[in-house]
């Protein structure tokens, strides 16, 4: 698990959406904290601070320390309201967790050693099924990704959640099948979908010629 990052955070003395507006035009973010046992915070965060976290890979699955005047807490970003338009984040939620609770999160995949993938050598084509494998694990010690080993596997293999370490104490949420993560397909399901593809144009064209 890499370092715990830090973010600081203000009480808004204020609710609703008035305060919420002010909140924004000085250039913070409102957000909220709950969970742990704790009352519902009600918090505002630099957005630049907060918009370099946001565009990091596995935002949402990083413990962070959030600093609120002299108090600090553990925390994990829930959920990011957008703008609809400018996509400038207008609300975050965060959930206060206890380091050595277990939590639920989606981890991201990752794959190498593509290279040595004979089926990959061979023109066959990565699908990957699973972007994200969901998991129970402890709250301190979040995997940053899962790693999908390819070497050696050929056209037709697949990858199952038993065949990757998810890490200590770590344990996929759907439990009760051994599900896939990626499989190597043949390059002949690619070239089958292109050509499909180009005889329904030259039918289209035929038409417009008539």
């Amino acid at each position: 698990m890499a370092e715990q990052p830090t973010i600081a955070a203000d009480l808004r003395e204020s609710k609703g959406t008035g305060a919420a507006r002010a909140a924004r035009r000085s250039g913070k973010v409102p957000g909220i904290v709950y969970g742990a046992g704790r009352e519902n915070l009600m918090i505002q965060l630099d957005r630049d601070l907060l918009n370099r976290e946001y565009v990091k890979a596995g935002f949402f699955n990083h413990l962070y320390k959030l600093k609120v005047g002299k108090d600090s807490m553990d925390v994990l970003a829930r959920d990011i309201q957008l703008h609809p338009v400018t996509d400038v984040i207008m609300h975050v939620d965060f959930m206060a967790v206890k380091a050595n609770a277990r939590i639920t999160v989606a981890v991201p995949v990752h794959f190498i050693n593509e290279e040595d993938c004979k089926g990959l050598r061979r023109g066959g084509v990565l699908n990957i099924v699973r972007h994200e494998v969901e998991v129970h694990c402890p709250a301190n010690a979040i995997p940053e990704q899962i790693v999908v080993d390819l070497a050696g596997l050929d056209i037709g293999d697949s990858v199952h959640v038993s065949m990757v370490s998810l890490g200590d104490n770590v344990t996929p949420v759907i439990d009760h099948r051994d599900f896939t993560i990626a499989t190597i397909a043949s390059p002949t399901v690619v070239a089958d979908i292109v050509e499909d593809e180009e005889g329904a144009g030259d039918e289209a064209e035929g038409e417009d010629k008539e």
